[in-house]
């Protein structure tokens, strides 16, 4: 064969070879955009049926009861597991609506958006005699309200030609003046429970939990930007400071705490039931409003997480004063961490903890509420769920950081059970019990703001094109305002970022998200070498890496992954070889 005819044979090959590469590709992407096309359907039917079905049972009150097709007033119930001093004359306040607001924009109903925003402006009020939880009313109500005005007065959505009168951020601004009253104490750290009409009641109890402290600077915050009053901001941050400087020596902080003494009352912790969103809010919080401040308590305290709770993908929980586990659990809320781990950047720890998240859900149909790791066994007690949310926003997160497709087969998994074991004719109903799949006559308002969006998102988020929003911890999305972030000096260097120069423009990095090592230095242009730390990384108790057990070695900043000490006495990765 000539070297013309040679040369001619393999251009063709390649040509062909390229053709077909191009052709399957065409063929993955065009299945893909289907199957993203029918499960965002899917969702859509789910969303309308537990929302109409509200709006047809339930509305104006609370909540809906699925099953008999009523409702329940249950914004006093939340948070209350013993239902002590429960309102008589409350009739409620529209709470499924509220918070179902952001997710009507996100699916693209603006008009049924629009028709709920002006009953709630002309209907709602919040001087009713019902005793609340500070936490979940914040979280759920105020949240709600001020996600929506946002939403509302956001000149790209172009809603009500001007019919809006600020009702939400009326009704948001006199909550969250019943809010402060809450704040009276000789801590600053308020109450969890406040009356709305009439303040804290007499008597009331001083304990309260990390989350219900630490995680109100979000909304109150925004509600702060939103009137011009710093008061709600103040009374929010000044409570979170408290709280910061109540942690140990480890920078770990308990579970529950007195607000009049500030004093500890729950030294077991870890990343769920009652601390979870203490952590979400502090990097959300930074990433919202800028300040450095969040950032430095959030490095720490994540450092403190990834060294004292973490064991392999799974997180136990630890006493706060010297770090040893106290309760090996999976627990329901905890699925909320691998999507904190990607707006972190931590990618590899992210995906090994939803993997295992997800088996537990593959194992039972859903996630249970409590998994004890130490006997491989349901808690005897907590055995339901609830329709939460969290598995389906991790979820979503890793599929916007990886675009990996099987994120895509999770969130089918999890339409798929919901449709089959929590659907009945009223609406969705809670589980009971996950072995036997005994449903509870209770659709949880957070399955509309939460559960619903994220897996809509999942297959669809063009809501999120062109622009950018923290969700709070209730699903429910604030913009990020350049105007809202702290001013900083032009020469200030953020401690825990890369400044990295490109031709015309700067360009911020992650350096956890890089992947960079801490003994790795970068070489910027004209300031010499910069040391980089990663947020992830827990340095060897000894300079040398030798060591005498497990405990004097730290976190490999790249893996993110915990080192041994081995038989010769030095810290490494020997658990992969």
């Amino acid at each position: 064969m000539s070297s013309l005819n040679l040369t001619t044979w393999v251009i063709s090959i390649l040509l062909i070879s390229h053709n077909l590469f191009i052709l399957s590709t065409s063929k993955s992407d065009l299945a893909l955009s289907r199957k993203k096309t029918l499960m965002r359907e899917q969702v859509i039917k789910m969303f309308y049926h537990a929302y109409d079905n509200y709006m047809r049972y339930a509305f104006p009150h609370d909540e809906l009861k699925p099953i008999t097709k009523t409702f329940t007033d249950s914004l006093s119930e939340l948070g209350n597991l013993n239902l002590e001093h429960l309102p008589r004359n409350y009739n409620g306040s529209a709470l499924t609506l509220i918070e179902s607001l952001s997710s009507l924009v996100v699916l693209g109903n603006y008009t049924e958006f629009e028709k709920a925003v002006l009953w709630l402006s002309e209907n709602l009020t919040f001087d009713v005699d019902a005793r609340v939880n500070l936490f979940e009313c914040n979280i759920r109500v105020l949240g709600g309200l001020v996600s929506a005005h946002m939403l509302a007065t956001d000149s790209r959505n172009r809603f009500f030609q001007g019919t809006y009168k600020n009702g939400l951020l009326i009704l948001a601004e006199d909550l969250g003046q019943r809010f402060l009253q809450a704040f009276d104490t000789p801590t600053g750290l308020p109450y969890a429970w406040i009356n709305l009409k009439y303040g804290v009641m007499e008597n009331e109890t001083t304990e309260t939990s990390t989350s219900g402290c630490g995680s109100l600077i979000l909304e109150m915050g925004a509600l702060s930007r939103l009137t011009g009053d710093s008061r709600y901001e103040s009374a929010a941050l000044r409570a979170l400071r408290v709280l910061w400087n109540m942690r140990s020596s480890l920078n770990l902080l308990g579970s529950t705490l007195d607000v009049a003494n500030g004093e500890w009352i729950g030294y077991s912790t870890g990343i769920g039931a009652g601390v979870d969103s203490f952590y979400e809010y502090l990097i959300k919080a930074y990433v919202l409003f800028g300040k450095e401040e969040y950032w430095r308590m959030f490095q720490s305290a994540y450092l403190a997480v990834q060294r004292y709770f973490r064991h392999g993908p799974w997180y136990h929980d630890a006493d706060m004063r010297t770090g040893r586990a106290t309760y090996w659990q999976l627990t329901s809320l905890q699925a909320f961490w691998p999507g904190l781990q990607v707006l972190l950047g931590d990618i590899p720890a992210a995906n090994s903890s939803h993997r295992k998240f997800f088996h537990v859900w593959e194992t039972f149909g859903v996630l249970p509420e409590r998994y004890l790791l130490d006997h491989q066994t349901l808690h005897p007690t907590e055995k339901y769920y609830p329709l939460r949310p969290e598995l389906a926003e991790s979820t979503f997160y890793l599929y916007q950081a990886t675009k990996d497709p099987w994120y895509l087969e999770v969130g089918q998994s999890i339409v798929k059970s919901l449709n089959l074991y929590t659907k009945v004719e009223g609406g969705f109903a809670s589980i009971r019990d996950v072995t036997s799949m005994q449903l509870e006559d209770h659709q949880h308002s957070f399955f509309l703001s939460e559960t619903c969006k994220y897996l809509y998102l999942l297959y669809d988020d063009s809501f999120l094109f062109g622009r950018n929003y923290i969700f709070t911890t209730e699903g429910h999305p604030l913009p990020v305002l350049s105007d809202w972030h702290d001013r900083l000096p032009n020469a200030y260097i953020m401690t825990n970022h890369t400044h990295i120069e490109r031709p015309n423009r700067a360009r911020r990095t992650s350096a956890l998200s890089s992947q960079v090592c801490p003994v790795t230095t970068l070489n910027s242009d004209g300031g010499g070498p910069q040391m980089v730390e990663s947020a992830c990384h827990v340095p060897d108790a000894h300079g040398d890496h030798r060591c005498f057990s497990d405990d004097d070695c730290g976190v490999d900043a790249t893996t993110c992954r915990r080192r041994s000490c081995s038989m010769a006495g030095y810290c490494g990765l020997w658990l992969l070889i």
